[in-house]
């Protein structure tokens, strides 16, 4: 049973859909769910100043993205890859133990698209 916090988050999600000219994208496919994620970031002074994401994913997926969307912005790109998976499922109320596998991908592409932008990949 999802908690209403992930029901709301997948329901109706803050930071879902594309963005125009991010400084950073990471992408992320778990094939053993059929889960893609992507990331997309806005970065200033080493900040995360705006984030949105787009993903085929599952209930669990979405709202655990959503989440983590929300407690990386505004964060230094340091304290958004430490993100801890723990900390997402805590600001979901909680997720039935065979989802927490789905919060991970969110931070897989967070630091993905970290890692692009501090290696100086750009997919614009």
């Amino acid at each position: 049973m999802y908690s209403t916090e992930t029901l709301k988050r997948f329901k109706n999600p803050e930071f879902v859909g594309d963005m125009e000219n991010p400084d950073a994208v990471g992408e992320i496919g778990n094939f053993k769910c059929g889960d893609v994620m992507k990331v997309y970031l806005k970065i200033k002074d080493d900040r995360i100043e705006d984030i949105k994401f787009e993903t085929y994913g599952c209930v669990a997926a979405i709202a655990s993205t959503d989440m983590m969307c929300e407690l990386v912005k505004g964060k230094t790109l340091d304290e958004a890859y430490e993100m801890s998976n723990q900390e997402i499922v805590n600001g979901l109320k909680d997720l039935p133990p065979v989802k927490v596998h789905c919060s991970i991908l969110g931070t897989r592409s967070l630091r993905d698209a970290i890692d692009k932008y501090r290696e100086g990949i750009s997919e614009k």
